[in-house]
């Protein structure tokens, strides 16, 4: 603290006690029957309202998914058109709106949300509330562009990939946009599908091990997270979770396909049931945002990274965190973790983040911790330049490429993890790189960064073998529209 601000702190603080002093009297003495200033205040949409919606309703009702003809991302459109069964509200009578009797419940269970618990108590009478206030929306208005499968983003500029993933049959490329993900025919690089969700940061991407689902994590700066789950075939979004107030990280599959986990820029980590979206794990042990998530061999442990340079293990049925994989020494770890990812038959991980240098750990410790240990690391691969955005096994953990980001330049490299050789590298001068996978077969890595070009590179010698603008994909495969959004 400063403390030659200390006078004037002081000042305030005294102030700020005389006027809570005069207001508790003042209240003391004012009519018992008189209405408090919070009965008095209108409910508000923005503020009050539409954070119940964005939790538990817009999942299911938005452009990407809409339910029963309803989308309740848009309340001008909720208050205009309702759903197929008609209007949803009564503005002025609760008692009579549709919405009020499906989220009502009923020997404990209510019709919406659906597959999920009914809304609490207290939000069910403040929706209840703003309806019988005339459901009035007030100056709210929309963050930015709605996008949708109708109204598109179109890239004057191609934008960032922050993620990219393989399908494991081969058949498709999945690469971060805007507001999207973009679904590209692995062999042609030609846009397949896009993907369009209510997320504008797309943060990473991962296929399910039988390729028929893809899940994203992303959201809204500042407003809201979200996990999507996508059909490739279809195009179709399957669900949508919205979780918390920021952005969320690094999505992950359990070894059966059952279970989905994220990490979360209110520090925890989370796993979710993809069947009935029942979050099944909660983990508050970092201090930092939690960049990536991983899930055990057996799949019955998850394992973290997180800007506080830890690697934290949690065992999934009881939630109880086991261990610090990485050494908690101070100053052991040089920068946060970003990235992790676990190789595809051993009880192993690869990391990377700040301190430039990708590393193997074996997950589970097999000796008793000792202050300054570092005991479950089993090797440093070679330096890279910057901060290690990514690393990826390839799908028989021969292999393990990472990308990193240094000063608007970025690189590439290609690893024997067994014997922590590089076998090929790749420098780009143009941006960071952010996201890299590899084919199915392994001879081939896709990465992506900060100039907006996908590149297929050689896994074996480091040349590229395509540089692909994504705004070029795109409008090659949808050219503008009049009605079409810019970004």
């Amino acid at each position: 603290m400063n403390r030659s601000n200390l006078p004037t702190l002081s000042n305030r603080l005294l102030t700020s006690l005389a006027v809570i002093g005069c207001s508790f009297f003042s209240s003391a003495m004012a009519d018992e029957k008189e209405a408090s200033p919070v009965a008095a205040t209108k409910v508000d949409y923005k503020t009050q309202i539409e954070p119940i919606f964005r939790q538990h309703c817009q999942g299911c009702h938005q452009p990407a998914k809409v339910e029963g003809g309803l989308i309740l991302t848009d309340p001008r459109v909720m208050l205009e058109k309702g759903g197929d069964s008609g209007a949803v509200l009564v503005a002025g009578d609760a008692a009579n709106s549709p919405l009020m009797k499906e989220i009502i419940p009923h020997e404990g269970k209510a019709e919406m949300p659906k597959d999920a618990p009914p809304l609490s108590d207290p939000d069910i009478d403040l929706i209840r509330r703003w309806i019988n206030e005339g459901a009035s929306v007030g100056n709210w208005a929309p963050p930015g562009p709605v996008y949708s499968a109708e109204v598109p983003p179109q890239y004057q500029s191609s934008p960032f990939i922050t993620a990219i993933d393989y399908s494991p049959d081969g058949k498709w490329l999945a690469v971060s946009g805007f507001h999207e993900v973009l679904l590209l025919d692995a062999n042609t690089k030609q846009l397949a599908k896009r993907l369009i969700g209510r997320s504008e940061r797309i943060e990473d991407i991962s296929f399910s091990s039988d390729g028929s689902r893809l899940a994203v994590a992303g959201g809204i700066p500042g407003m809201m997270g979200e996990v999507q789950l996508w059909d490739p075939a279809s195009g179709e979004l399957v669900r949508s979770w919205n979780l918390g107030g920021d952005t969320l990280y690094g999505v992950s599959w359990s070894p059966d396909g059952k279970l989905l986990s994220v990490g979360c820029a209110d520090n925890s980590v989370r796993a979710f049931e993809v069947a009935s979206g029942k979050q099944v794990v909660f983990s508050a042990t970092h201090e930092d945002w939690a960049l990536d998530t991983v899930f055990s061999l057996k799949g019955d442990h998850l394992l973290s990274v997180s800007r506080d340079r830890s690697m934290k293990l949690v065992h999934v049925e009881t939630q109880r965190f086991v261990d610090n994989v990485t050494s908690i020494t101070p100053g052991a770890q040089k920068g946060g973790l970003m990235s992790i990812d676990r190789h595809p038959s051993r009880e192993e991980v690869a990391c990377g983040g700040a301190d430039s240098v990708p590393k193997i750990y074996k997950i589970f410790r097999d000796k008793q911790r000792q202050i300054g240990d570092d005991f479950n690391l089993i090797r440093a691969m070679p330096a890279m330049e910057g901060r290690v955005f990514e690393v990826q096994f390839n799908h028989d953990g021969s292999r393990l490429a990472a990308v990193s980001s240094n000063h608007r330049s970025g690189k590439l490299s290609i690893y024997q993890p067994d014997e922590g050789k590089e076998i090929s590298t790749l420098a780009i001068p143009t941006g960071g790189l952010f996201a890299v996978s590899f084919s199915q077969d392994g001879s081939q890595v896709a990465a992506g960064g900060a100039d907006g070009k996908l590149l297929i590179v050689d896994a074996a010698s480091g040349s590229i073998l395509q540089s692909i603008e994504l705004a070029q994909i795109v409008q090659a495969a949808s050219p503008p529209s009049k009605d079409a959004a810019t970004n």
